[in-house]
């Protein structure tokens, strides 16, 4: 039988496509690399991979600025490489879920182009322009996440129009309703060429206040960073206007019914909002809203078990229908092995406790290319980075490049495999070293760490689908049961660099096999070795 809630329980691998891998040696990744390692991903052990964009663009946020939806930007291939992805990822029962940018285009694209010539085109109102102060002044006081004010004038209409990105993203109007229904058209586009799902980038962010009001001002002690830093003026604003709108829940239930359309299809949406939790279980309530939603909630530096136990507890209380999402990285966020270290040091322990963990959550799962390396942060000189966030707020925030830097492959070979020629950004000398080859013949490895911890955790079905419940316990261990009707276990983790003893509840078990373990129980004390992880059914 077809399961059409595949995705419940699944491991998203997401590909950042510029720095997978380079198939014509121009130093840029793109779909036909990504064809040649199916194998690869098949051996990991996922369900589904998430492509970040690969639509044709002008590249200044670095596809998540598209000027041609239904089209594949050159430097990624064709719409003929993306057909042979999907027939040879469907060949491996590899399900291929594509990033959608909904709530803004390129200022390239054809309708801003034909919007921002005048008030009277077809496309006038199909973005969000507004009139200037009397003063001149912008309409209101909204923020760029990239820095600075969130409006830009165009001479050619006497207007701002708003950005909540880079300037070269122009926000959608989608109070018009022939722009709700060109957005779903082109999402239909590939749900016609079979892709299973979609990433829905910034999703909260479609629509805006009508009233444009002001932002009200936020106390210096509450501002904190979910895809931004602290130092950023985005953080000095509660951001109740400019996005997270009341009539957006209106349009997941469009994109849901859409979605309907195509049975075994699933919508997972990118929620930063003043409250993400509330905002997630809010966009996937009823069943009839998006499937699943995931936030920058565990993308944090805050590594401590009581942050990770309250913020799941959280969802849970919230999330009463819809299905949860996590991920400790992406390709917005340091990367989680430097992250959360301890010491400022890659630790092989850790990450593979951090893998365990992560799969152990209730709900689906992200793990971004390179976790499965045990790949920390590159370190990319300012004179060679590409991110114009980066550059902007250099050198408090050095920007996204050092989570994006090319996939090691093979150490021995130029590039470790990437590429034949200069890569766009350059390859780590410290990731080469943690390169696939190297740790495919190493079974002490966190590679093949990752692909029998995977392998464990698809038969068991309590970490599928399962219910969680939170023990008690003291920092710095974190320990839950995960429940369904035929199995319980206990997960428990050791998030510090030494050992520690933890007293459980009075349960009789039987430890799981499997590889890595590292811990005992005895007489119902828990004994945990530094980054330990121990699993055990509860009869």
């Amino acid at each position: 039988m077809v399961n059409n809630e595949w995705w419940k329980g699944a491991v998203i691998y997401q590909i950042y496509p510029r720095s997978f891998q380079d198939s014509n040696a121009d130093g840029i990744g793109d779909l036909q690399g990504i064809i040649q390692r199916l194998d690869y991903i098949k051996s990991l052990g996922v369900d589904a991979v998430w492509i970040s964009p690969f639509f044709k663009s002008p590249m200044k946020d670095f596809g998540y600025d598209i000027s041609d939806y239904r089209d594949i930007d050159p430097m990624f291939g064709t719409l003929e490489d993306f057909d042979t992805l999907i027939s040879e990822a469907h060949n491996r029962d590899i399900k291929i879920i594509i990033d959608q940018v909904l709530s803004h285009t390129s200022n390239q694209h054809p309708w801003f182009v034909e919007s921002r010539e005048d008030k009277t085109n077809d496309k006038a109102d199909w973005y969000v322009w507004a009139d200037a102060n009397p003063d001149g002044s912008p309409p209101n006081n909204w923020l760029s996440i990239f820095g600075g004010v969130a409006w830009q004038w165009e001479p050619r209409r006497c207007q701002y129009y708003l950005h909540n990105f880079l300037t070269e993203q122009p926000d959608l109007n989608f109070h018009h309703p022939e722009v709700r229904k060109a957005v779903l058209d082109n999402v239909e586009f590939w749900l016609k060429k079979g892709v299973d799902g979609f990433r829905l980038d910034a999703i909260n962010f479609c629509f805006h206040d009508k009233q444009l009001r002001d932002n009200p001002a936020k106390p210096i002690e509450l501002r904190q960073g979910r895809g931004f830093s602290e130092d950023n003026p985005y953080a000095f604003q509660y951001h109740y206007y400019n996005n997270t709108q009341p009539e957006n829940l209106l349009f997941m239930g469009e994109i849901r019914a859409l979605l309907d359309r195509y049975p075994g299809t699933v919508s997972l949406g990118e929620i930063s909002s003043e409250d993400s939790l509330q905002t997630m279980a809010e966009y996937t309530a009823d069943g009839n809203k998006l499937h699943m939603g995931y936030s920058f909630e565990l993308l944090t530096n805050d590594y401590s078990a009581k942050y990770i136990r309250e913020t799941v507890s959280r969802l849970e209380s919230v999330m009463t229908e819809g299905w949860p999402c996590w991920a400790f990285a992406n390709h917005d966020v340091e990367r989680v092995a430097s992250r959360w270290s301890v010491d400022g040091k890659v630790n092989d322990t850790q990450v593979k406790m951090l893998t365990a963990l992560l799969g152990s959550l209730r709900g689906s799962v992200c793990m971004y290319q390179g976790e499965e390396l045990g790949l920390g942060e590159a370190a990319v000189a300012f004179e060679e980075l590409q991110d114009p966030y980066g550059i902007t707020f250099w050198p408090n925030f050095k920007g996204r490049d050092g989570c994006r830097t090319p996939l090691p492959w093979t150490k021995a070979k130029t590039n470790a495999g990437f590429s034949e020629s200069k890569p766009w950004l350059p390859v780590s000398e410290a990731h080469a070293l943690r390169a696939v080859d190297e740790q495919a013949v190493d079974s002490n490895s966190t590679l093949s760490y990752y692909q029998a911890f995977l392998q464990w955790r698809n038969a068991q079905p309590a970490l599928k689908t399962g219910d969680i419940e939170f023990i008690d316990t003291p920092e710095p261990v974190l320990a839950f049961y995960r429940k369904t009707q035929t199995q319980t276990l206990l997960c428990a983790f050791n998030l510090a660099a030494t050992q520690q003893s933890v007293t459980l509840p009075e349960v009789a078990l039987t430890q799981c096999d499997l590889k890595h373990l590292s811990g005992t129980a005895s007489a119902n004390v828990l004994t945990l070795d530094a980054f330990g992880c121990y699993f055990a059914e509860v009869l």
